[in-house]
């Protein structure tokens, strides 16, 4: 198939049926890089013992706050060349291109170095578990060698996204995913490596991955052409990308700062609960990874109808993200509770660590679409050009609140359980859902006088 055929015209034609061609590729390239990191801890969990189990899990939230930068910074990307693909603007499309995938090779440079030197000393302040500490320190270190394999696959992603072609990136992970699985059995069950096994297994399966998006844009054509040589930073391009990116990748770190915190209450109720809520979190982000694509899906329609000029959309793609990632996060969200018993026994043959996890399960799973909703208003303000306004709200709506509580309600000490820690991600999502919808009628409002404001120039220098 031609490069052509992966791409999806997002200004034109019905919303629904194209938001569907477009989410679902996405969703299973989600899941299956989620599948990287629930591999590890169901091979270590059933081959090496709970400790390896919680020393992986227990790293997400530690692995998202050094990442999250960099991942915000490739949103910035997937939107400023969806916008200028909208508008056929193929040289400053280019420039995009080159300075985003420079950016990928020196953040992921950066983020090695950091992961080397400040693992061990992060996880102490997380008040990681004695027994566990060794196994994450380790699992860390290897895992940060392959930081610019991520964040190459991860921008280049990001790139094939503005166009609409979600499709073979997913092809890319079936493939990586498959030898990451083979390597996770080989090397901890055959070789008996414990946690250095599996990390060195996601490593490998980063680099394939990086690699087949990287000679995807290689063989590209027109503005997303990659060409080694060509490789800069251009100064317009990189302001435009920090514009929409940074204060994505700021929100990001900041969430998952509140996630350390929380990650460290967890820890501090026992090793039961800990490894229960990390089994717990892998099954709850593959609901919360569907419901992402379809906010990526909607930031990106909507990107690419800015620059087409169509801003009489805006309202079609927003109501139609928002009835997708419902749909999604209740069938999803629900369906993963109710099934949570059987779930939670792939990661772990502890009946008290299944207990532990079903608890998560029914406070942020079930009810896991609030999320969702409010992810995908985000999307709709980061693709009309709003960025900042929707990291401020996101960070003191969900951030703060849940900060507030683990230092009031949590300290109570009846309401010192795993429990009231998990209540304060529903409550949270819901407030910060209601103030998003607020700001994105103030921002049309706005948009549309803008619009209306042009027209009127336009006529009057026209007669």
């Amino acid at each position: 198939m031609s490069a052509r055929s992966y791409e999806i015209d997002m200004t034109n034609g019905p919303v629904f049926k194209k938001m569907v061609r477009f989410a679902f590729p996405l969703m299973c390239s989600g899941v299956l890089q989620l599948l990287f990191n629930a591999a590890d801890v169901i091979v270590v969990g059933k081959f090496a013992g709970d400790n390896s189990m919680a020393a992986v899990g227990s790293n997400a939230a530690l692995i998202n706050l050094l990442t999250n930068l960099f991942i915000g910074l490739s949103v910035g990307a997937n939107v400023l060349a969806a916008r200028y693909y909208g508008a056929k603007r193929d040289d400053q499309l280019r420039a995009v291109v080159h300075t985003a995938m420079l950016l990928a090779l020196c953040s992921g440079a950066g983020l090695v170095a950091v992961g080397e030197i400040g693992a061990r000393q992060v996880l102490i302040w997380m008040q990681t578990p004695a027994a566990v500490l060794d196994l994450a320190a380790l699992y860390l270190r290897i895992f940060f060698l392959g930081m610019p394999a991520m964040m190459l696959y991860n921008f280049g992603a990001a790139l094939l996204r503005a166009k609409g072609d979600t499709q073979r990136p997913l092809y890319f992970l079936l493939l990586a995913g498959a030898v990451n699985v083979a390597l996770n059995l080989l090397l901890v069950i055959q070789f008996q490596l414990d946690v250095a096994g599996v990390a060195i297994a996601t490593v490998v399966s980063q680099c394939i991955s990086a690699a087949l998006v990287t000679v995807c844009l290689m063989r590209e054509t027109g503005g997303f052409r990659l060409e080694l040589r060509a490789l800069r930073i251009h100064g317009d391009q990189m302001k435009g990308i920090l514009r929409v990116g940074l204060p994505a990748g700021v929100q990001g770190v900041i969430f998952s700062l509140s996630n350390v915190v929380i990650q460290s209450s967890i820890n501090s109720l026992g090793e039961v609960v800990m490894a229960g809520s990390a089994a717990s979190a892998n099954i709850e982000g593959f609901v919360y990874i569907a419901m992402n694509a379809v906010y990526q899906a909607t930031m990106s329609f909507t990107s690419q109808s800015m620059g087409a000029g169509r801003l009489d959309r805006v309202d079609r793609i927003t109501l139609t993200g928002q009835a997708f990632v419902i749909a999604t996060g209740l069938v999803l969200g629900i369906g993963a509770w109710r099934a949570g018993s059987a779930l939670l026994w792939i990661y772990t043959d502890d009946p008290a660590v299944v207990q532990a996890g079903i608890v998560r399960l029914g406070i942020i799973c079930a009810p896991y679409a609030l999320c969702g909703m409010m992810d995908t208003m985000v999307g709709t303000l980061r693709g009309i050009g709003y960025s900042v306004m929707p990291m401020i709200v996101s960070l003191v709506g969900a951030c703060v609140l849940r900060l507030v509580w683990l230092a009031t309600v949590f300290q109570i000490p009846q309401y010192h359980t795993p429990e009231c820690v998990y209540w304060s991600y529903p409550l949270s999502w819901l407030i910060t859902l209601a103030v998003h919808v607020v700001c994105y009628v103030w921002a049309r409002r706005r948009l549309m006088r803008r619009a209306a404001g042009k027209t009127l120039t336009e006529a009057a220098e026209s007669k």
